[in-house]
């Protein structure tokens, strides 16, 4: 029995540590392809495909072998998408691309969670969450056609953005620590800032 149980934990630990460890694969460029076409693909960003590959220009080659990073999940693309649609309604698709891109700043600075859900799902000390939608459950909406597109986006151009960490609207702002934040950049109602 005892010889079972830890088949059974080792044989798990290797499950895992493969899922986990797998962190890019290779890929054979076929004629057509581009660099922002593989990223789109694969759902990495062109900056981090580049740089995986040592890649300082464009240039490549049919049958030539380029590794790509570890993507982001399509459940967390798919929770991405519906945080942009609820915060972001009614917004140009700059700004959806660009509350998309937040997410992802966030996940990349040490300051916030190192994954898409942690950040999405943050809690503060005083129990509130730090975007609205999971707070007041529109997070839990269907994300719409363009809002999908802004996350593909958002991850193509992963690291090229100005750095914002934050956005908020200043009609709506509840929190005056947000207004002492560098802006970064204003797209349609919503301030971007680090």
């Amino acid at each position: 029995m005892r010889m079972i149980k830890w088949l059974a934990i080792s044989s798990l630990l290797v499950v895992s540590f493969i899922s986990f460890s797998t962190i890019s694969h290779a890929y054979t460029v076929k004629s057509g392809d581009s660099l922002w076409s593989i990223a789109q693909q694969h759902g990495v960003s062109l900056h981090e495909l580049q740089d995986i590959n040592n890649q300082h220009h464009s240039l490549i080659y049919p049958g030539e072998e380029i590794t790509i990073p570890q993507a982001i999940s399509s459940s967390d693309q798919q929770l991405m998408a519906r945080l942009v649609h609820a915060e972001a309604k009614g917004e140009p698709y700059a700004g959806k691309v660009a509350v998309a891109t937040v997410i992802l700043n966030r996940v990349d600075h040490p300051d916030f969670p190192n994954t898409v859900r942690s950040v999405i799902y943050e809690t503060y000390r005083n129990g509130s969450y730090a975007f609205s939608p999971v707070q007041n459950g529109s997070i839990h909406q269907s994300a719409n056609a363009e809002s999908k597109q802004a996350v593909q986006e958002a991850i193509a151009f992963r690291g090229q953005g100005k750095g914002s960490l934050f956005f908020y609207n200043p009609d709506t702002a509840v929190s005056s620590w947000i207004f002492d934040r560098e802006t970064t950049t204003v797209i349609g109602n919503h301030r971007f800032a680090k």
